[in-house]
């Protein structure tokens, strides 16, 4: 009994201390990856089509975490490819997407929402951002033309994972020219961990992914369409999902709502965009302008 347990013991050990093998790349390679793990593709101009869903949670200080809502997406974008005599190859990604909020119980579309906290109803405004672009190019080399591409991942078997946190602080859109003094910062965390197949992201022969899985979490603070003021407390989702190159290959719950909401969302924008992007704070603020609504309860008496 005791040589099986040692047995065990070790056996457990040695898995835990199994790690991924670190793949890392420079130059030329690594601008490659990286497009295609970004547009799944390097053929300019090919649409990709990133698909998730999953779920919205609260938490607030002193109270059970809320299963708010469940959530649908997509994100449609293509890549522009360049080469410049010094920086050499580079690329640019251009894309818009939407994310809808569904009841948690019947994952129907909800257009209002009953507020738990303020016993308030409110306008549910979804994601629907064009643009959302890559800012600028990314280039295989500097001004001066030194190599300075890089890229890496974790490689367990056959599977390639990239992992990215991303924090979030920003002036939020919402506030007035004091943000400084009293606050008025969007404070948000963003969780990317993605899966391919590692012959196909380091194969330049291979053009076009076949797989590529995403897992997404976001921290981040209260929706603007909640209402939620100054009040405590966080959001959180998890969700999961896949990017392909097939058209056909949009979810069929997706392409009910691409086809009577958001048509345009079938396709990136052009790839020359230059617009600024949006993000849900820039939308909902013209969501209430449409309103006339900007500055209600902001009067003073």
């Amino acid at each position: 009994m005791k040589t099986r347990v040692t047995l065990v013991v070790f056996s457990m050990l040695l898995a835990l201390s199994t790690q991924a093998q670190k793949m890392e790349f420079e130059g030329e390679k690594a601008l490659e990856i990286r497009q295609k793990t970004t547009c799944n593709t390097l053929e300019e101009g090919k649409p990709v089509y990133g698909m998730w869903e999953g779920r919205i949670y609260s938490r607030v200080q002193g109270e059970k975490d809320r299963h708010l809502f469940n959530v649908v997406g997509i994100n449609v974008r293509q890549c522009d490819c360049v080469e410049d005599p010094i920086r050499g190859k580079g690329f640019r990604s251009v894309g818009r997407e939407i994310m809808m909020y569904l009841n948690p119980e019947t994952n129907e579309i909800m257009d209002t929402w009953e507020n738990p906290w303020t016993g308030e109803t409110v306008d549910v405004v979804h994601v629907a951002n064009d643009p959302v672009n890559m800012r600028g190019y990314v280039y295989e080399k500097d001004k001066d033309g030194k190599v300075t591409a890089k890229t890496s991942f974790r490689q367990y078997g056959d599977v390639a994972v990239t992992s990215y946190e991303i924090p979030l602080f920003y002036n939020n859109p919402l506030s007035g020219d004091y943000q400084k003094y009293v606050g008025g910062t969007y404070h948000a965390m963003e969780i990317f961990n993605t899966y391919y197949k590692a012959e196909e992201l380091t194969n330049s022969k291979i053009k076009n992914l076949s797989q590529s899985n995403i897992s997404w979490q976001r921290m981040s603070q209260w929706l603007p369409w909640m209402e939620m003021g100054s009040r405590s407390g966080w959001i959180i989702a998890n969700a999961t999902g896949e990017s392909i190159l097939d058209k056909d290959g949009i979810w069929d719950r997706l392409e009910v709502i691409l086809n009577d909401r958001y048509p345009i969302y079938f396709n990136p924008p052009e790839r020359n965009d230059k617009r600024p992007n949006e993000t849900s704070w820039t939308v909902f603020k013209k969501f209430l302008a449409a309103k006339g609504d900007t500055m209600q309860g902001t009067k003073e008496e």
